[in-house]
């Protein structure tokens, strides 16, 4: 597959944007300071300002920050998150993780040692990656709906 091609994308293509997704790691002494948006999976070993949303999983690894909402189908927290947490299916917060913000999601474990300051819902959470609370409207919301113009 070549990298760079002139070929315009296959209308059945956003049909397939899942299976195809691939996976954004934001590395050990990385700064990132925006919103970031993925269709696949985003590992954060590195430091985010700003929410994350990804329509696959977000992992944090330990020493991993997050300074922002976090909106995906299933997050793995080893790090920090200074936000709202929002997991279709399962948030899972491991040994020394830290989540200061509200978490919203279907299944938790919770790990001992790991740690959240904030409320727990664990209701329904379907179409919640089209309806993200309070984060919405941010450029990375907009760039995984395909929704480019400008508010």
């Amino acid at each position: 597959m070549a990298i760079f091609s002139g070929s315009s994308r296959s209308s059945d293509s956003a049909g397939r944007r899942s299976e195809n997704a691939g996976l954004t790691i934001i590395a050990v002494g990385t700064l990132v300071v925006g919103d970031v948006a993925s269709e696949g999976v985003v590992k954060v070993e590195g430091e985010i300002r700003g929410s994350v949303r990804a329509a696959g999983q977000i992992l944090i690894a330990k020493g991993g920050v997050i300074h922002g909402d976090v909106v995906t189908r299933e997050a793995v927290i080893g790090g920090e998150i200074e936000g709202a947490v929002r997991a279709e299916e399962r948030v899972e917060i491991q040994s020394g993780a830290v989540v200061n913000g509200d978490i919203m999601t279907q299944r938790i474990l919770i790990s001992e040692g790991g740690k959240v300051n904030g409320q727990l819902s664990m209701a329904a959470t379907d179409g919640l990656m089209t309806d993200i609370g309070h984060t919405g409207g941010s450029e990375a919301d907009r760039a995984l709906s395909g929704d480019s113009h400008n508010r």
